[in-house]
């Protein structure tokens, strides 16, 4: 059995717990849904949303990921009775077990090869704020409250990456603010520090979301994989290393047959069409 049909088992009754799973013309979506709670998540949903992210580095024909919220909202972040009180009886080895494993999660995201679009509408609050981070593009409704509220429970700000990829989205300053605070950051605050590249309709943002990402299945997809690993791994190079890792990443880009299609296509004045090889 190949696989995507592998994977594709393997998640099949996810509609049945805690998020549903489809894939369709190259698009993957995940929907959080336990809307009768705003999505929190449990121990349970973080484990397999992080073997979903990894599965996906292997799913051929995945290309981009929606990630959305069942019910008008994204995702209130982690079940206070489902994870909050069961951690205050831990002890450190199975506390730091957790934070480890939601931390995988962020990295799985990360690092499968798919732009993840993050569909965000009402609230969007501490892990669910989280999981909009580690979104590769975001896009938000006028309603959306995004928090990163683990100051409000007495725990640090610095969760799940939060404070080494936030600051690069919106800036230190900025995202000092909400990881020290708890506060809501507002739709249009959200917008106009660069958190969302964009606010919709409610009943939009799906469609807009899933609209994004045909577009980029409708181009050069290992190249799009490219890019999302150098947007990453660059963090933590100079300047001279980036530009570097760069040419070595272009030149492998230059080997694909999509780059020959692009050339083809131009010299035609026609439109290329993209395969993803």
């Amino acid at each position: 059995m190949s696989l995507n049909r592998e994977i594709r088992r393997a998640y099949a009754d996810y509609p049945a717990r805690h998020f549903g799973f489809a894939v369709a013309d190259g698009v993957a979506t995940i929907t959080l849904n336990r809307p009768e709670r705003k999505n929190p998540l449990t121990f349970d949903s973080y484990a397999e949303l992080r073997d979903l992210f990894r599965g996906l580095q292997y799913a051929q024909d995945v290309k981009a990921v929606v990630l959305t919220g069942a019910g008008g909202n994204f995702c209130s972040g982690g079940d206070v009775h489902e994870i909050i009180g069961p951690l205050v009886a831990m002890e450190m080895p199975e506390l730091l077990e957790f934070t480890r494993m939601t931390g995988d999660l962020v990295l799985a995201m990360r690092r499968c090869p798919q732009p993840v679009i993050a569909a965000i509408d009402g609230v969007c609050a501490g892990a669910g704020a989280i999981l909009a981070m580690a979104s590769d593009l975001r896009l938000g409704t006028p309603s959306t409250k995004t928090a990163f509220l683990f100051t409000r429970v007495g725990l640090a700000g610095c969760d799940m990456g939060a404070c080494s990829i936030l600051p690069r989205l919106i800036g230190q300053g900025r995202a000092s603010e909400l990881l020290y605070t708890g506060r809501a950051m507002s739709a249009d605050e959200g917008l106009a520090w660069g958190f969302f590249n964009r606010l919709c309709a409610p009943d939009a943002v799906l469609a807009e979301a899933a609209k994004l990402a045909a577009e980029l299945v409708a181009g050069p997809t290992f190249a799009h994989g490219v890019t999302k690993t150098m947007l990453h791994q660059e963090w933590s190079m100079t300047v001279e290393q980036a530009i570097e890792a760069e040419a070595q990443a272009q030149a492998i880009c230059m080997q694909t047959k999509d780059f020959e299609r692009a050339y083809a296509a131009f010299v035609a004045k026609q439109r290329p069409v993209f395969q993803g090889d």
